[in-house]
């Protein structure tokens, strides 16, 4: 009876988790559920934020997207509006495309450069700016869409307007990093950013740190990024490993706070306080920014 009751408690959880995820894309309701109508009117008069996922594999398949508990945030900004233009936030889900050489690249061992075709996150960066002229051609103007993202979703997101810095309105970037938790595992406070990253390459390998150190490199030649990027410094993944980009003309960095409390209000995510900071951007607290969110779509449209 005893594991009857605990196998039956599990199967409970495990369907809550998975009522939970949202794997598809499309438009996102103020009620954190996909929009009922995903046929929209008027779409020269919507502001759209086109919302990249974040990897739990850097660049390999996965069913990665969103989950309900993650989006309440994005979900509040749904309806608003912005010089009399309703914003709509568009779940895109890319997750189960896959690098060309994903199996080697994380296996130093076998990894020999050069990488051999293409990236997930070119291959992800090649998807949105495809789903951008199939928005284009449905009637919404592209200089009322913005692309966004967090972690990968948000790296991804600083790639694709260093190359294409006029194709849409801007960008939002939410604690982007895409290799792992840097920050942590390596001691970044402790020793310095390049010890740190010293210690990544001969962990990991020459193929991330490399690539990594290559999309940096590019996004930095950048002579104009219209991107408004959000970070933490206790975010294990990029948290202390994101100076660089204020010397990019056109970027806006916001140091969200130095603990766990925005504007004197604490953060909690899911119920309970918040411990993950690459989190930052799904807790409650995250909403004292939706001001400045506004603030610079308007700026851009």
């Amino acid at each position: 009876m005893k594991k009857f009751l605990i196998t039956l408690i599990l199967i409970c959880l495990t369907s809550s988790a998975f009522a939970d995820k949202m794997t598809n894309n499309g438009f996102l309701s103020n009620k954190v559920n996909y929009s009922k109508d995903q046929k929209i009117s008027d779409p020269e008069n919507k502001i759209l934020l086109i919302y990249n996922h974040g990897q739990s594999s850097h660049d390999g398949p996965s069913s990665d997207c969103v989950w309900k508990g993650g989006m309440n945030n994005m979900a509040s900004l749904v309806g608003q509006k912005v010089k009399n233009k309703e914003i709509l936030v568009y779940i895109f889900c890319t997750g189960k495309l896959k690098g060309d050489d994903y199996k080697r690249l994380w296996n130093k061992k076998k990894f020999k450069a050069p990488y051999k075709g293409k990236p997930k996150l070119e291959k992800r960066l090649e998807e949105n700016l495809k789903l951008i002229e199939n928005f284009a051609s449905q009637g919404f103007k592209k200089n009322q869409i913005f692309i966004t993202g967090r972690s990968c979703g948000g790296w991804m997101t600083m790639m694709l307007l260093a190359r294409h810095p006029n194709i849409v309105a801007g960008g939002i970037s939410f604690v982007p990093e895409c290799y792992g938790r840097l920050t942590k595992n390596y001691k970044v406070k402790k020793i310095g950013v390049e010890e740190a990253l010293k210690k990544f390459r001969k962990k990991d390998g020459s193929g991330p740190a490399d690539m990594r150190q290559m999309q940096i490199d590019e996004i930095k030649k950048s002579k104009n990024l219209p991107v408004l990027v959000f970070t933490h410094p206790k975010d294990p993944f990029g948290g202390l490993l994101f100076d660089w980009v204020e010397e990019i003309s056109g970027v806006e960095r916001i140091v969200v706070s130095e603990d766990n409390k925005v504007n004197g209000k604490s953060c909690e995510v899911w119920g309970k306080a918040i411990k993950n900071f690459h989190d930052i951007d799904r807790a409650d607290c995250f909403k004292e920014f939706n001001p400045k969110i506004l603030e610079y779509i308007e700026s851009r449209i």
